[in-house]
């Protein structure tokens, strides 16, 4: 059986189409805090908070994959009070069940890295948020290299191609595109950044779940390599038959929105990616597995065409 735990986000109901897709005589199960909805006499949803150690434990017996893609409201606060909990509920279940387990992780650890991101980059970072996640990944993996369990790290840059909006890609410039109105960027438009395709998450998780000699370490998830916002805008704008129009948000205007969107507010402390070079390398997944991200030219398009319809 395999276990999703975080069902309903972007990642994982990416995850579950290739599950469905690739093995569909294999059991899956769903957890959530919320009902997720299901198609199949293989698939099942069954109610859990990560928090709950018990609950966790109940959800996943019988697992032969547990894949972590949950995530935490956007809150500092909330990151340092939960996530170091979660990570000790996993360790534990992971240890109780015998199953290996597939961590969806970010890259917020390394902090401001010059040149590309790495798994070997040492953790320096240089946010709360980035302090939260170098600890609860430093936890897991001093568990693995004790022997203690197997596990996996999956790292992924920014998203785009969210069923959510969760994406500053997505929300503020193929979603103002597809609307005919101007775009925004955050930050620097003139430093490179690279955004992950949801769809290449998916199939990427997939191949980790069925290939257990790659567990008991850290991969980056397949990535196209960075363009600058700039580039970005133009490309979208190309493929939206639109006039790449658009306007810049500094750091100032994300302080005075933060103060009346807390989403907001806890982008701030991340803005250090936005004004410096963002280069995500996933060359070690790509010439593992044998596969290349998706183009950005091709995503933008399916999403030009599903997600994000010009209308």
């Amino acid at each position: 059986m395999h276990t999703i735990l975080g069902a309903g986000g972007p990642t994982a109901n990416a995850l579950t189409r290739e599950l469905l897709f690739n093995n569909p005589n294999e059991t899956i199960r769903l957890v959530s805090r919320r009902p997720v909805k299901t198609e199949g006499t293989n698939i099942s949803w069954q109610k859990a908070d990560l928090l709950n150690y018990h609950e966790v434990l109940e959800a996943v017996k019988g697992s032969k994959v547990i894949y972590m893609c949950a995530g935490l409201v956007y809150d500092k606060k909330i990151w340092q009070q939960q996530w170091p909990v979660i990570m000790q509920n996993l360790i534990n279940v992971t240890k109780e069940t015998q199953a290996r387990l597939i961590f969806f992780d970010n890259v917020y650890m390394y902090g401001l890295v010059e040149g590309p991101m790495l798994e070997t980059t040492p953790y320096n970072p240089v946010s709360i948020k980035g302090e939260v996640r170098a600890r609860v990944a430093a936890k897991l993996m001093d568990e693995v290299k004790a022997g203690n369990l197997q596990a996996t790290i999956a790292r992924a840059a920014d998203f785009y191609g969210t069923d959510s909006k969760n994406s500053f890609l997505d929300m503020m410039v193929l979603d103002k595109y597809a609307l005919k109105q101007s775009a925004q960027w955050i930050g620097d438009p003139k430093v490179l950044h690279n955004f992950t395709y949801i769809p290449d998450t998916g199939k990427a998780m997939y191949l980790l779940g069925q290939n257990p000699d790659s567990g008991n370490q850290i991969w980056h998830l397949p990535t196209a390599a960075p363009l600058t916002g700039k580039e970005f805008i133009e490309l979208a704008a190309s493929i939206y038959n639109v006039k790449p129009a658009y306007s810049t948000i500094n750091k100032f205007m994300l302080q005075m929105v933060g103060l009346f969107k807390k989403v907001v507010a806890g982008t701030v402390e991340m803005y250090y990616q936005y004004n410096h070079d963002y280069h995500f390398n996933s060359s070690k997944f790509e010439s593992t597995f044998g596969i290349k991200p998706t183009a950005y030219g091709d995503g933008i398009k399916q999403m030009s065409e599903t997600l994000y319809k010009a209308r």
